[in-house]
């Protein structure tokens, strides 16, 4: 609205130029009139908006800016931003899309080696199995043929009677000469006619010619004579078999498995109570579940390539695994969906076995090999499809966890095999559980203990000191060479065969390893080392296997699972443990081993980390027969090559830990008169009392001294605080780091309790 000069209400300081005014909206021209210009601004923009031409608001051009009394006002056209139409997507960025899926030139099964020979082998010895018992079961099917020759005979003659004659078309003529239709039943007489002349002649062509070859045949010798009637009373017996006794007998019974199909898995899927699934499916029931490619034979069960509907995760299925198999009247060992996250978390790959993954017998390929390449990585056991999985372990380090009696030390035997028949490789084994699951391969270690006892754990402790120095000795070693031979600054095949520059293969194997970190007094040590070696050991040729049947924080530092690179995880009793051996989100994710059926499924877990994705696997079983025989195997190599070493050889292993008490010697050093003393004074007394002991923790300066004496004492429950003291020497008191005297009494005491009970 624009105002007139004399309006009371005029800014004289408002100096806007006064705009022509438009017409209204009753069409009325005003512009010559100048003493009423008030304009109707909604009134004047849509009769702007509907002067427009169409074709120019399609455009989106932006409309004037039209201005007011109070300022511009801005006016533009709105434009939705999925205009409707026909998509025209980038052609290259389609086929991209396309070649992220293509299928493979070559059959997966060519791609690898030893998946090659092991599908050659089976596919060899299956018809090998099916000739040899056809050729056993010839004289049962040569009696089958005698017994049916009559029958054959029979037919043979009676068929050729009915032919010859047209006995097949009386049935017709009859009918005709029932309803009374001569003139039909004529035709078909001189159809009959005709025909049975023709035939007459075949038939008696055919009986001069078989009559000549007899004659022919009686002048053979008596083989050919043999042979004739062998092929003739042959044929007889074929044509006499009842149509519901088969001659030869199946070597291998068909399987009864329902074939999957496109209807089955959604009505499976249908029924999961997935609400995403559910309320897709009742909205679009054709095109909600959508199959990106056919459902096909993937080894010995059906695959299925699902994309799931929007909002709908493969977790969410996987999580329902059980109603799957329900739904698909499968056992649960035959259901096995996974996802494929390099396309998106929908994308489900349901695979239905045939057979139930519990009931098989996985046989390790290590039971026959001569030597192996750990370089190579180990054939560690066998997914659903039947296909081999190898584990990598150079570059990398394993956890194993699951419940007691779930075949993790079957695991754990599995890829001690791959380890000890590479004569190249210093195997150092540690069974903390004192069954001697391990005892076989103890004459090719270099350290090896079993059992159970404060002294058994003590020297496990000592392995991950000796293997904390000597990650930092290859650390120094590997750095000194040439970037010639060490381009990437990491052990490999070539820099491990030169035995001189001590980096060949290092793997130390730790069974039942929640006995040592959740030790008291070599619990916290052990476990720094181990993620020492764990984060620094992996470039350097060092790798750590570690098992436990406990997998919780006190038993397992989270330092350690957190960086460790392979993860197997056998049956697990929660979400918890679940995800301290597989990682955080494990369970959120779909990856859950709590499924596994206990006992059932032994030896079946999830492997992570090994492969692209993770990957169900059933781990190969070694029994302690075939175990001793693969390292009696491994001991002749590594005595041929010159590798036994250490506790191989019969030398007395090194004792790292010291053979001392540390609260006793507290004690000793700190009389009843001083109730709280501080850390450092404590460290030089014991260093004055055992120099070979202590003398490093009193090298130490500032607050290391003081630390070093609060680490060693954390296991026994002494925690340090703030005293009140002065130097020995004398001079100013202050307060700093120390511990009081009626703690370590106390440790000592709940310690000598405990060994007692």
């Amino acid at each position: 609205m624009t105002q007139r000069p004399d309006d009371p209400n005029h800014d004289p300081e408002d100096n806007t130029p006064e705009r022509p005014a438009s017409p209204d909206a009753t069409g009325s021209d005003r512009q010559g009139d100048k003493g009423a210009d008030i304009v109707d601004l909604d009134a004047a923009r849509s009769g702007r908006n509907a002067h427009q031409p169409d074709a120019d608001r399609s455009k989106g051009e932006p409309k004037p800016v039209s201005e007011s009394a109070d300022g511009p006002v801005l006016e533009g056209e709105i434009v939705r931003v999925d205009q409707p139409g026909r998509d025209r997507p980038d052609w290259r960025a389609s086929l991209e899309r396309k070649a992220s899926s293509r299928q493979p030139l070559v059959p997966l099964w060519l791609c690898s080696r030893a998946e090659a020979i092991e599908t050659l082998r089976w596919a060899s010895l299956h018809y090998a199995h099916v000739a040899g018992y056809q050729i056993l079961r010839t004289p049962l099917y040569a009696g089958r043929l005698m017994v049916r020759t009559p029958r054959g005979l029979v037919r043979l003659v009676s068929g050729m009677v009915r032919w010859t004659f047209d006995l097949e078309g009386e049935p017709v003529r009859l009918a005709a000469v029932q309803k009374a239709d001569y003139e039909g039943y004529l035709k078909l007489s001189r159809q009959r006619d005709s025909r049975v002349r023709l035939r007459v002649l075949v038939t008696g062509a055919a009986l001069i010619t078989l009559l000549i070859l007899a004659t022919m045949v009686a002048d053979q010798p008596t083989q050919i004579q043999w042979t004739a009637l062998a092929v003739a009373l042959a044929a007889l017996g074929v044509l006499g078999k009842p149509a519901d006794r088969p001659l030869i007998n199946r070597a291998v019974i068909a399987s009864e498995v329902e074939k999957l199909t496109s209807d089955i898995v959604v009505r499976s899927l249908s029924v999961l109570g997935i609400a995403g699934i559910t309320q897709a499916l009742s909205k679009n029931p054709k095109d909600a579940i959508r199959f990106v490619a056919p459902i096909t034979r993937d080894g010995p069960g059906w695959r299925a390539d699902i994309d799931l509907p929007y909002g709908v995760t493969v977790a969410d299925v996987m999580d329902k695994r059980d109603r799957l198999a329900s739904a698909l009247r499968r056992p649960l060992g035959c259901i096995w969906p996974e996802g494929d996250s390099s396309i998106h978390e929908g994308r489900l790959i349901l695979w239905v076995g045939d057979k139930d993954l519990s009931k098989t017998i996985v046989r390790s390929p290590l039971k026959q090999a001569s030597s192996h390449d750990v370089f190579k990585g180990v054939p560690f056991g066998n997914d659903p499809r039947g296909r081999l999985v190898t584990v990598p372990l150079i570059q990398h380090n394993v956890l194993i966890g699951s419940q007691p009696g779930q075949g993790k030390t079957s695991s754990i035997r599995e890829l001690a095999a791959g380890v000890v028949l590479d004569p190249t490789v210093e195997a150092w084994f540690h069974e903390l559980k004192g069954t001697g699951d391990l005892d076989p391969y103890e004459k090719v270690c270099h350290r090896y203990v079993s059992g159970i006892e404060d002294e058994a754990i003590a020297y496990a402790a000592d392995s991950l000191i000796l293997l904390r120095k000597e990650v930092m000795r290859r650390s120094a070693a590997l750095k000194a060479l040439p970037a010639d031979v060490c381009p990437d600054k990491r052990v490999t095949r070539q820099i491990a065969d030169k035995r001189s520059l001590g980096l060949h293969p290092l793997v130390c194997i730790i069974d039942e390893c929640q006995n040592l970190f959740a030790h008291a007094e070599h619990g916290d040590k052990a476990g720094d080392d181990a993620e020492f070696i764990i984060k620094l050991g992996r470039a350097l040729g060092v790798v750590l296997i570690l098992a436990t049947q406990r997998p919780d924080r006190d038993s397992l530092p989270t330092g350690i699972s957190a960086n460790v690179s392979i993860r197997y995880c056998l049956r697990v009793a929660g979400q918890l443990e679940n995800d301290m051996i597989l990682g955080t989100s494990a369970y959120k994710n779909g990856i859950r081993a709590t499924g596994f059926v206990p006992e059932k499924d032994a030896g079946t877990g999830y492997l992570v980390g090994a492969t692209p994705m993770p990957k169900v696997v059933k781990a190969a079983y070694l029994n302690t027969p075939e175990t001793q025989l693969i390292a009696d195997r491994a001991y002749a190599l590594r005595k041929a090559a010159g590798t036994l070493t250490g506790h191989a050889l019969g030398e007395t292993p090194e004792h790292v830990t010291p053979a001392f008490d540390l609260l006793a010697d507290i004690l000793a050093v700190v009389p009843p008169s001083e109730t709280k003393v501080w850390n450092e004074v404590i460290v030089d007394r014991l260093a004055e009392l055992r120099p070979e002991v202590y003398g490093t923790w009193a090298s130490l300066e500032g607050g290391a001294k003081t630390a070093q004496l609060t680490t060693a004492l954390k296991p026994y429950g002494v925690r340090s605080m703030q005293v009140w003291g002065t130097p020995e020497g004398g001079g100013k008191g202050a307060n700093r780091i120390g511990i009081a005297r009626d703690d370590i009494v106390t440790a000592v005491t709940h310690r000598d309790k405990g060994k007692a009970s």
